[in-house]
């Protein structure tokens, strides 16, 4: 997606996407000794958040890409056109899994403002998403009241990853590129991306939310 048209940015992305695929997509435990260190060693937010003004020139091609709820439906990305979309890998396994609840009050507050919280369930991190769609969803509505849309279990790293994780690394480099569980990417009203904030940064974190705010209050 690096040009200096947007026919050609447009024509680089899907042939990204294209070479991608289309592939589909108990009580919290305790966080494995070191694992805040390591992800917040890999994924600092100075080095991994990037700004709109370095994303500006990138197509939104993400419309064409599709998910499967973790119910086993179809979900089109293009359902989620016209609204910021804060897509979280997630797993119920993690020292991070508390951060369901700051999603889901995040989602709470901003969803009737056109915020999307989108979770994609993944087992790619220290195997901490071992269960079935319907113990995922279980478990997270049981425990965090989860009412935001879910994914089936993704691939979100590696030669197998899910189009849109491709997509996102992509337009935002290095910095959309999960490096453990609760990675979050922001996506425009427009379907850009716009930044990346790792593991470490939590929802109700106030760079977080001014983003946020930032992406809704844009037409």
């Amino acid at each position: 997606m690096k040009r200096t048209g947007i026919h050609g940015r447009g024509l680089l992305f899907a042939a990204t996407l294209a070479l991608a695929g289309c592939g589909a997509v108990g009580s919290d435990a305790a966080e494995p000794e070191g694992e805040t260190l390591a992800a917040e060693t890999m994924e600092s937010p100075a080095q991994e958040a990037m700004t709109t003004s370095q994303t500006e020139d990138k197509a939104p091609m993400l419309y064409e890409l599709e998910f499967e709820t973790i119910d086993g439906e179809p979900l089109s990305f293009r359902k989620f056109e016209g609204q910021a979309v804060l897509v979280v890998n997630t797993a119920s396994r993690c020292g991070f899994t508390g951060q369901y609840e700051g999603l889901q009050a995040l989602w709470t507050e901003y969803k009737d403002k056109g915020l999307v919280v989108l979770g994609v369930p993944s087992n790619d991190f220290g195997g901490q998403e071992p269960g079935t769609e319907a113990q995922v969803k279980t478990f997270c509505e049981m425990n965090y009241g989860v009412d935001f849309p879910l994914t089936s279990k993704t691939t979100v790293v590696g030669t197998g990853r899910h189009p849109l994780y491709a997509g996102l690394e992509d337009a935002l480099g290095d910095a959309a590129r999960p490096k453990w569980n609760f990675h979050k990417v922001l996506i425009g009203r427009d379907g850009a991306p716009i930044q990346a904030f790792p593991s470490s940064v939590t929802p109700d974190a106030p760079e977080l939310v001014a983003a946020v705010q930032d992406a809704l209050a844009s037409s």
